[in-house]
């Protein structure tokens, strides 16, 4: 069987989902900075990452392209991206594989690698899980073998945050080690300077901006986002921007109509530069049901905003209580509305949590995290 060397500048293949997720965006994100340091890396996905949009000499990308043959009924992806990853392997001569996601990745990453065994090739896989693949796909009883078996035959495994790890644990039978490494963001993108002729197109100056962003899933709760906001406006100068879009943004539109809170809430619909907005907020507003880490509320802190979240998942390790913002039980619309208020309403207090929670997200830069990948990399090789 062929060994691979390790070297200072590594050959590694990343699988994602090349959409605005947090998963994707952190695996793409955590692969530029890799090339960046001189490593080779090769994107392996149905479609270009919208975050790899600049050329470098040290990315590439590697489309799974699915035909469409009459004899199967569904598209057999996995099937398609478990060639293509052997395919890769082989000719790019890969020293590592890290795949985002249980499933689909891991498992097609797993059925390469014993194919390429056959060829003599070893393929050392870290597997990094992000979430749904645990809390939405792992509580199907029809995924939860082939979780299992994917989880406890990476040669690593990460996840995004202690929740995680630990849910991971309670939901399935796990041999292996999960490793704790957090989701990142590479500062010097969100502390930009706001800029007030940007910032007048949505608000007067006597006006606060709060913003939520998301995929407007019925997981991230957002029409309390518009009962929070009903209630706050009612005692102070305020206005809502809704970055994204998903199935539930058409109950949002109805909502806000009902509500008569359309001239106060503008839908900004899927935007790549979040950072542009986030640096003329004052709020993040997050009440999901439940975040494994709640990148978002993140890059909102790194932007100097406060936040108001609830205290799901691993969202506590995020926003710290009563320093860089406020955490309530989910659905608690009431308390969430009373600490938005008692923030927006005193601006001493307000920007003494945006200058804590831009101090809490560098213990979450890029440079802090990208070692602990690089070294989980080598002890593999």
């Amino acid at each position: 069987m062929i060994i691979l060397k390790v070297s200072n500048n590594l050959k590694i293949g990343i699988v994602c989902y090349p959409t605005y997720g947090g998963s994707g965006v952190v695996a793409t994100e955590l692969g530029i900075a890799l090339a960046n340091k001189g490593h080779e890396v090769h994107f392996i996905s149905y479609s270009q990452p919208f975050r790899l949009d600049s050329f470098s000499e040290n990315t590439f990308f590697h489309e799974v392209r699915v035909p469409d043959y009459p004899l199967f009924d569904y598209t057999p992806y996995e099937l398609n991206l478990t060639s293509k990853l052997v395919d890769v392997v082989m000719h790019e001569k890969l020293d590592i594989l890290h795949v985002h996601y249980a499933i689909p990745h891991a498992s097609a990453a797993i059925s390469a690698k014993l194919i390429l065994e056959t060829k003599g090739i070893n393929i050392p896989i870290v597997t990094t899980l992000h979430g749904t693949d645990i809390t939405l796909l792992g509580k199907d009883n029809s995924f939860k073998p082939v979780i299992e078996y994917a989880i406890n035959k990476s040669d690593a495994v990460t996840a995004v945050s202690d929740d995680l790890r630990k849910e991971t644990y309670s939901h399935f039978n796990i041999d292996k080690d999960i490793k704790m490494i957090p989701n990142f963001i590479d500062s010097t993108l969100y502390n930009k300077k706001q800029k007030d002729s940007f910032r007048k197109k949505f608000a007067a100056a006597d006006e606060k901006i709060i913003t939520h962003i998301s995929n407007f899933r019925k997981v991230k709760r957002v029409e309390d986002v518009l009962s929070v906001f009903n209630k706050v406006q009612k005692k102070v100068k305020v206005k809502l921007l809704l970055i994204g879009d998903g199935p539930e943004r058409e109950r949002m539109e109805c909502m806000c109509r009902k509500l008569d809170l359309c001239d106060k809430i503008k839908f900004m619909g899927k935007v790549k530069a979040v950072e542009s907005f986030l640096s003329i907020s004052d709020l993040f507003l997050l009440p999901s049901q439940t975040e494994s880490f709640g990148l978002v509320a993140l890059e909102a802190m790194a932007s100097h905003v406060a936040v108001i979240s609830t205290n799901s998942g691993g969202l506590a390790e995020v926003n710290v209580e009563g320093v860089t913002g406020y955490l309530s039980d989910v659905g608690d619309v009431k308390q969430m509305s009373e600490n938005t208020i008692k923030l927006l309403s005193d601006d001493d207090l307000l920007a003494q949590f945006k200058e804590n929670a831009f101090h809490h997200s560098k213990k979450f830069d890029l440079p802090n995290i990208l070692p602990l990948y690089e070294n989980l990399y080598c002890f593999l090789l």
